[in-house]
């Protein structure tokens, strides 16, 4: 899954001691806000002291985050978790790259059956609409 949105909160990392290998690891905390007409939140982890640096996340970036939901269940309770697995930059504006438009072209032909300068057409004329 993915979502796009800008950091507003970078939070401190949790770090802790493996039981099975005895190794030490770091997840990083996050905070992301969508910039939709009505923004949503979304608390997500970095898992890994490599993926944190690689990503370099800092506040106000606008990033595209992929991530993986699994919840687990302690004490009869359920519990979600958000990893995130990969981070993309969009391009910023005027960057690089054309400028692509959904907008379709205005075009200056009237449309069938109108006549130049006749708001509408002649009675008779244009007689297949269904209404």
């Amino acid at each position: 899954m993915e979502i796009t949105g800008k950091i507003i909160a970078v939070l401190e990392p949790r770090k802790g001691m493996s039981p099975r290998t005895g190794s030490e690891w770091v997840c990083g905390q996050y905070v992301l806000e969508t910039m939709d007409q009505y923004p949503r939140k979304m608390y997500f982890e970095v898992f890994g002291a490599d993926r944190m640096q690689q990503f370099n996340l800092q506040m106000s970036d606008v990033v595209t985050v992929s991530f993986d939901i699994d919840a687990r269940e302690y004490n009869g309770r359920w519990f979600n978790s958000i990893r995130v697995f990969k981070v993309d930059r969009p391009q910023q504006p005027g960057v690089a790259g054309p400028a692509v438009s959904s907008i379709p072209p205005v075009t200056t032909q009237p449309p069938t059956g109108l006549t130049e300068g006749a708001p509408f057409a002649a009675a008779g004329e244009g007689e297949d609409l269904p209404f």
